[in-house]
């Protein structure tokens, strides 16, 4: 019994610690009105497959520039909840050097 003691005041003081050390890089997440991301998604009834709700663990704080939001028309979702990716512009491209020839990648 004396071990069995011994053992759970160990356990309480390592469990101890380490919520210590998790609260310190623990802070509070406040969203307001204004802020991008909301709890529950109001999607379009084309995305009705998708389910709204998320853990809140999944929240951060986006600061993004509104010009880059994809319409919701654009965007196809399929019964598999996929959708296929249809590049419009090539923003860069490299080219290999060998000793006598170049090649695109």
């Amino acid at each position: 019994m004396e071990k069995v003691k011994v053992i759970k005041e160990r356990l309480k003081t390592a469990q101890s610690r380490q919520k210590s050390y998790s609260n310190v890089r623990r802070r509070d997440l406040e969203f307001k009105e204004d802020d991008w991301v909301a709890y529950k998604l109001e999607l379009p009834p084309e995305m009705s497959l998708v389910h709204p709700v998320f853990h809140v663990s999944m929240l951060k704080k986006v600061v993004g520039d509104p010009s880059t939001i994809v319409p919701v028309e654009t965007i196809e979702v399929n019964e598999e909840l996929s959708y296929k990716e249809v590049p419009f512009a090539i923003l860069d491209r490299q080219v290999r050097k060998l000793r006598n020839k170049e090649l695109p990648r």
